[in-house]
């Protein structure tokens, strides 16, 4: 029997010009200059961003407007969540072609997340 590979996400921060107390909200500082990566990492981590990500996983949409139908969200918002979601190499963009029509498809391509912080 053939074992699943997981594929898996690391994420490392550094401490580096107060980047990291900003991470934790300990300060107020302006981090997209000094780290855009951290600022990224900090919106990712929402209630509506985990369950895009859980509805990817088990529903498997066909379509960006799917998914946005099966969250209760609006289109918008759901594809600015996967534009974010896409930058950070969590989700990939297929493209399908149905009934003459192009859509384009979100796939979760990773089953796990590790955030290493170095201290």
């Amino acid at each position: 029997m053939a074992t699943k590979k997981i594929k898996t996400k690391t994420i490392t921060l550094r401490q580096e010009s107060g980047a990291f107390t900003s991470f934790f909200g300990a300060k107020k500082i302006e981090t997209a200059e000094q780290n855009p990566e951290i600022t990224k990492l900090r919106s990712m981590f929402s209630n509506e961003k985990a369950r895009l990500l859980h509805v990817l996983k088990a529903k498997q949409p066909n379509s960006l407007y799917e998914l946005a139908k099966i969250l209760g969200r609006d289109f918008k918002s759901v594809r600015q969540d996967i534009k974010l979601l896409e930058e950070l190499g969590f989700v990939e963009m297929i493209p399908v072609h149905k009934g003459g029509r192009q859509k384009l498809k979100p796939l979760l391509v990773i089953d796990e997340l590790n955030v290493t912080i170095q201290i």
